[in-house]
């Protein structure tokens, strides 16, 4: 395929992706962003001894972290719709995260990964499902 056509296909797969980004409920995004985050530690993982592992590894943790801490923001704020209890303990899985990250970046292991990606996966199938009426 040509470079022309690339370029007309990307722009249009970026339309969409922007398009996506503005019509998706804030749960949706929030399962999309976690997803994408839990996608890109488990290919680090999956791809462990890659020549630029650390570099991948260490973007890919940061980026989850930033991620959990704009979570924690919200978490903590007063008119959070979330019952105080799902706050609490999504609070303190984050706290979890944070170690588990700084734990990785210390001593990596590829093993030491799936915990990430699991609680990623399963926070954003939570926030995917359809709340009862």
């Amino acid at each position: 395929m040509n470079r022309r056509y690339w370029i007309v296909y990307g722009n249009k797969l970026q339309a969409y992706k922007t398009t996506r980004n503005l019509t998706q409920s804030g749960r949706e995004l929030e399962a999309s962003v976690l997803m994408q985050a839990a996608s890109i530690i488990k290919e680090c993982r999956d791809n462990w001894d890659a020549p630029d592992r650390d570099a991948k590894l260490d973007k890919a943790l940061t980026n989850n972290q930033r991620l959990w801490s704009i979570l924690q923001g919200e978490l903590i704020k007063d008119d959070n719709p979330l019952p105080r209890k799902i706050r609490e303990d999504l609070l303190n899985l984050s706290v979890f995260v944070d170690k588990r990250s700084f734990e990785v970046k210390a001593h990596p292991a590829p093993e030491k990964l799936t915990i990430l990606v699991d609680i990623n996966l399963n926070i954003a199938a939570g926030l995917s499902a359809i709340p009862a009426e």
